[in-house]
């Protein structure tokens, strides 16, 4: 059932800023519509594992590619019902830098091991062999997806696992998670507004951040050693499009967040507008020319905009919200 706070609809371009930010809203207009678009399109994609689960059926790869659109859409918000029981990496574990979820996956089709047969025990398997990058590696590696009776059943396990979290992080969200956010006290999980929006900057910081060190950073490397298989999702040819579709969901965080700052959000928006134009013109979906000094050029301007926007909303937007991102997830320890 969808909740709405206020008579609002989803917008989709910039805000004008005339007014503080309101909690209300960015729940109604950004939060919210994400994680039920989430929900409702991996249920989809479940079930088009149902009716076709060969990997190269073209319903079942598209619907896969909706579905991930919807995850990274969100993934910046990292908070709540999303780290709940490891959610988010069960649906998205990314960076695997030891080749786990293709291992994982491996030894349970070598074995037909038999918990791979249903999503009701699939929560027990190795993280690395859950959610969206998972399913990947079976719809989309060669050695990962050659048809048989245990991958289609595997693969429908996989997604019906995958629709199961997003049903949960949604249903969580709307039912007690809104109230947390909108409910401050003393002795709840956030004391004050202030830190409801200190945990709102937060998200938009980390997801800032992501995109610029994992999803450019990666593939980029260094100079004498650049890494284009290192790539996000460079088998399904997502690469660009994940950093596109995180810039675009980031933009509208932050014109929430700089609402009350006309001069600011302006300047935000210009930022962003600047860094997906570049990504616009790269003509480049796996960011496979960073191995080419000239085309490599290319993808580090893109990341130096990306780094322009982590500093404006770094040094400028915590100062006008008057609270600061804090520490999140990808400081380490």
């Amino acid at each position: 059932m969808k909740r709405f706070l206020l008579a609002a609809t989803v917008v989709c371009t910039p805000l004008t800023a005339t007014a503080n930010p309101s909690i209300p809203t960015i729940i109604d207009d950004h939060i919210l519509p994400r994680f039920e678009t989430l929900a409702d399109t991996s249920a989809a994609l479940s079930q088009a594992a149902i009716q076709n689960c060969d990997p190269s059926s073209e319903a079942l790869r598209k619907a896969y590619g909706t579905a991930f659109d919807a995850w990274v859409s969100a993934s910046h918000l990292r908070f709540g019902p999303t780290e709940v029981d490891d959610r988010a990496f069960a649906l998205a574990f990314w960076p695997d830098s030891r080749g786990a979820t293709p291992r994982a996956l491996a030894t349970l089709i070598a074995d037909k091991d038999p918990i791979g047969l249903g999503a009701e025990g699939y929560s027990e398997v190795s993280i690395a062999a859950r959610g969206f990058y998972a399913l990947e590696f079976l719809l989309y590696d060669e050695p990962l997806m050659q048809p048989s009776d245990y991958h289609c059943t595997l693969v429908q396990t996989v997604t019906a696992d995958i629709a199961a979290t997003s049903s949960a992080i949604y249903n969580d969200w709307e039912a007690s998670y809104v109230d947390v956010l909108l409910s401050p006290a003393p002795d709840a999980t956030y004391r004050s507004e202030e830190e409801v929006l200190q945990e709102m900057l937060r998200a938009l910081t980390t997801g800032l951040q992501f995109t610029q060190e994992s999803r450019l950073g990666r593939p980029l490397g260094t100079f004498d050693r650049p890494r284009p298989t290192r790539a996000e999702v460079r088998r399904s040819g997502r690469s660009a499009q994940h950093v596109v579709l995180s810039l675009t969901s980031l933009q509208d965080l932050a014109s929430h967040l700089a609402v009350s700052d006309e001069t600011l959000s302006d300047k935000l928006n210009h930022q962003f507008k600047d860094a997906l134009g570049k990504l616009a013109t790269l003509n480049d979906p796996v960011f496979a020319g960073v191995a080419d000094p000239q085309s490599r050029l290319k993808v580090e301007v893109i990341s130096q905009s990306v780094g322009t926007i982590r500093s404006t909303v770094q040094t400028e937007l915590g100062r006008t919200l008057g609270v600061a991102a804090g520490f999140n997830s990808l400081d380490g320890d």
